[in-house]
């Protein structure tokens, strides 16, 4: 069996990632289709060894498509999504805009793949925050296993998690203090070369941000609603990659060896944790890999039952496109959906 499958926002960062990930992993598509807006119609995207004319999607008929993998913004999502759903097209959506609605299911593959059952109300699968994909995948064994009941979390999120055009900035940014030039503050709130900014989205009543509610909701919905969780969302000046410092209280007693060794068997999880210098993963060395890598394991003996580690992932991959594409894989290898259109 083979799906047809369509891409929008098929030009952005989590867009080209999409296309680069359905041909690492040999998806079984019948044709890919790359979407985004009227203004990208004939630009060329790559789709392995092919490439493909972006065409445009507000003249896209959806009613022989079996996927869609939305990437283009929460306002994109919101207008488009129902009307791509209601075609019989399921949508994968990566954008905040679903996550919380009652009817949409928001799916981790290693650790909640059963949920992704729940699409048929809406055509809608929600991705999750970048930031918590990760979190919740090394949550994941350890709450099986030991029960946490309290998480700290600080993040160290990388710029492409805001974007090209963030990107864009901490490069000319960075170019410009080494000329001497001046330093443009554009797409951040304040300077980001050779600097940190803890704040990511918009302030909330309560002093917390938008990321950070995120997180703490997101992780209830995925995990376990009993969760409690607190978080500090900071972005870095690094490209690609995003790191977390975690903390964690169990129900049950943990040791860092028996953490290490559930974490080593888990899905989705490499443990690089060695006590000598550089032996833990940086995102540098996460970049363009799909690993949520798990370092600086160690136990923390102000509370009981703690723990503490440290948390690497490619947010472009795991935090976004191949996420993604795991959830398209459930649908397909559980049988939830079918081809709509058969193969000549």
């Amino acid at each position: 069996m083979s799906f047809k499958v369509a891409i929008v926002g098929a030009t952005g960062n989590v867009g080209h990632e999409m296309l680069d990930i359905l041909a690492e992993r040999a998806f079984p598509v019948s044709e890919v289709v790359a979407l985004a807006s009227s203004r990208s119609i004939g630009t060329e995207v790559s789709f392995g060894d092919r490439t493909l004319k972006v065409k445009a999607l507000e003249h896209y008929d959806f009613s022989d498509t079996d996927i869609c993998l939305m990437s283009a913004g929460g306002a994109v999502s919101k207008e488009w999504s129902p009307k791509i759903g209601a075609q019989g097209c399921v949508v994968i959506d990566n954008s905040s805009t679903w996550r919380m609605h009652p009817d949409v299911p928001l799916v981790v593959p290693e650790v909640n793949a059963a949920a992704a059952a729940g699409f048929t109300k809406m055509n809608i699968i929600a991705n999750p925050n970048c930031s918590t994909a990760q979190l919740v995948v090394a949550l994941k064994p350890l709450h099986d296993r030991f029960g946490v009941k309290r998480v700290v979390v600080s993040t160290y999120q990388s710029v492409s998690g805001a974007g090209k055009e963030a990107m864009d900035e901490l490069f000319n940014q960075t170019r410009a203090v080494f000329a001497a030039g001046e330093v443009q503050v554009k797409k951040f709130p304040k300077r980001i070369s050779f600097n940190v900014i803890p704040h990511i989205d918009v302030f909330m009543e309560d002093g917390y941000t938008k990321e950070e509610w995120k997180m703490m909701a997101e992780t209830k919905k995925i995990l376990d609603p009993k969760i409690k969780l607190t978080a500090t969302c900071v972005r870095v000046p690094v490209f690609i990659g995003h790191s977390e410092s975690v903390n964690i209280e169990c129900e049950k007693p943990i040791t860092a060896d028996e953490a290490r060794e559930v974490l080593r068997t888990a899905p989705g999880i490499l443990v690089i944790d060695k006590h000598e210098p550089g032996g833990y993963i940086t995102p540098h060395e996460a970049a363009g890999e799909d690993a949520t890598y798990i370092s600086r394991i160690r136990e923390d003996a102000t509370v009981e039952n703690g723990l503490a580690f440290w948390c690497v992932s490619d947010n472009l991959r795991k935090g976004a496109a191949l996420n993604a594409v795991q959830i398209a894989e459930v649908l397909i290898n559980r049988k939830l959906i079918q081809p709509r259109k058969k193969a000549a």
